[in-house]
């Protein structure tokens, strides 16, 4: 029964969920999918892999949110906080995931009243615990920007998403699955954009070049594979994302060409975010995105 004279008596009641993030009455988000780790699959490589994904996920999310009440149209705003709900919701996903195959990785905030294991990973690690690509963190710039890292990053997941359907791991395939969906929709709103600006004034396409030219030095990073990439595609579990390079340039290639835009050449690059090693910009991320949860960690919603 809805009290009509205290909107917010019910919040707390029934359950454990009234927190954080992800937080509200939520179900298990691997509810109805096998959630056992392969047979012979390396526990804990698997939830490093899945840490790498879930934090590529929650900081382009992140980032994406920035742009409430800052985008040029309320259209696009409503647009980029929709794909930014898109890429939490798969970073949860493969929160949980990680949490299910090794537990090891949350951090213990309270034994006395445990945090869910999205919010801990969440909001409880500092920057060298993310496993992120740095092109996902680098500060938002203008609009351009914004669409140009869309284009690129999404591309590259796409791509990644694509091959994890056919993962040994049934809930990294469910995830890839119901993630493809999304981000397909995704690419195509950042490839549209691209295009609108690239094709027109002389200002618009100046700032899509200056976007091109900033991220080029962290695309070389999206195809540097990990220790525990290496390992678990030879298990069938992931994607080697070296093997997604000539894919990713002839896709974004094709995007930029209806704009007659060129992608600047990339140098090697080491997994560098994957192994804890950020810009500054994901800290200062950090400390707004995690402030209330770190002031109130016993904090109830």
């Amino acid at each position: 029964m809805i009290d009509h004279d205290n909107a917010y008596s019910g919040l707390l009641e029934g359950d454990d969920h009234g927190r954080w993030a992800f937080g509200g009455d939520f179900d298990d988000p691997l509810a109805g999918v096998d959630a056992s780790v392969p047979e012979g699959v390396n526990r804990t490589a698997l939830a490093r892999y899945c840490l790498m994904l879930a934090d590529d996920a929650l900081v382009s999310a992140q980032r994406l949110t920035q742009w409430c009440t800052h985008a040029p149209e309320l259209e696009e705003e409503v647009a980029l906080a929709n794909i930014g709900l898109d890429l939490l919701g798969q970073a949860r996903l493969l929160f949980a995931r990680a949490a299910a195959a090794d537990s090891a990785v949350v951090p213990v905030i309270s034994q006395t009243s445990p945090v869910p294991a999205e919010d801990a990973l969440a909001f409880f690690r500092d920057a060298p615990d993310f496993r992120n690509v740095r092109m996902c963190e680098v500060a938002n710039g203008d609009f351009a920007h914004t669409v140009t890292r869309m284009l690129l990053f999404i591309t590259w997941r796409t791509l990644l998403f694509d091959r994890l359907r056919e993962s040994g791991d049934p809930v990294l395939s469910a995830v890839a699955e119901k993630g493809l969906k999304e981000l397909t929709y995704h690419r195509d709103y950042a490839g549209r954009w691209v295009v609108v600006l690239g094709n027109g004034t002389e200002e618009s396409r100046r700032r899509i070049e200056n976007g091109l030219w900033a991220l080029a030095p962290y695309i070389a990073e999206l195809f540097a594979t990990t220790d525990e990439e290496r390992e678990l595609t030879g298990a069938g579990i992931a994607a080697d994302p070296a093997e997604l390079s000539a894919d990713f340039d002839r896709s974004v290639a094709t995007i930029l060409g209806a704009a007659d835009l060129t992608l600047p050449a990339a140098t090697a690059s080491a997994p560098i975010g994957r192994i804890g090693e950020h810009t500054g910009d994901l800290a200062a991320l950090l400390a707004e995105m995690q402030s209330v949860a770190r002031a109130h960690p016993e904090g109830r919603w």
